[in-house]
């Protein structure tokens, strides 16, 4: 339920811009980034950074693409989220006692230091080779195609890359104690 509900803002862009074009489709995911905020407040009373992040950047952008009438920057908008997040990755590597992955994962599972970093860095690749794949699609295919792309494409190469992920951490993990 909470990959839908993160990813909802996603399907309506998709949605409303297979209906109504990207100017319509920018304004209701601009909207939607706001439910999804306000929402997650109201049942948590917090709100996560993702989300945060997110928000910021398609009103930033979503509305820069709003007020110029310049569908290019919604376009830059998952290549700036992928390269904000890959760098947040990278950060984490050098900056303080767990990276971003180990922080997120560790009180589920027990792996070797060498396999957290290891595998904060694969993240930090993924997201980065996926900003890069964002504009590729964006300089070299119509905006219908980039559209497919960001919902089916990255959806797609994300859930085989968590999948080839799980495969090779089953060679290493240990249930930790703490999650029982």
């Amino acid at each position: 339920m909470k990959l839908l509900f993160d990813f909802f803002p996603i399907l309506l862009f998709f949605i409303a811009f297979k209906m109504y074009g990207i100017y319509m489709a920018t304004g209701i995911a601009i909207a939607a980034s706001i439910i999804q905020v306000v929402v997650f407040w109201l049942k948590n009373r917090r709100i996560e950074n993702i989300h945060l992040i997110t928000f910021a950047i398609i009103v930033v952008l979503g509305g820069a693409t709003l007020l110029l009438h310049n569908e290019m920057f919604i376009k830059w908008k998952p290549t700036a989220i992928n390269w904000g997040l890959a760098l947040a990755f990278l950060v984490s590597h050098f900056i303080g006692k767990k990276n971003l992955v180990q922080k997120m994962m560790d009180k589920n599972i027990d792996l070797p230091e060498t396999i957290w970093k290891r595998l904060n860095i694969v993240w930090i690749t993924f997201f980065t080779i996926l900003g890069f794949a964002n504009l590729y699609v964006v300089y070299n295919y119509d905006t219908n195609t980039w559209v497919n792309f960001k919902l089916f494409g990255v959806l797609g190469v994300t859930v085989l890359f968590v999948i080839i992920q799980a495969i090779y951490l089953s060679r290493h993990i240990q249930l930790n104690e703490k999650a029982h």
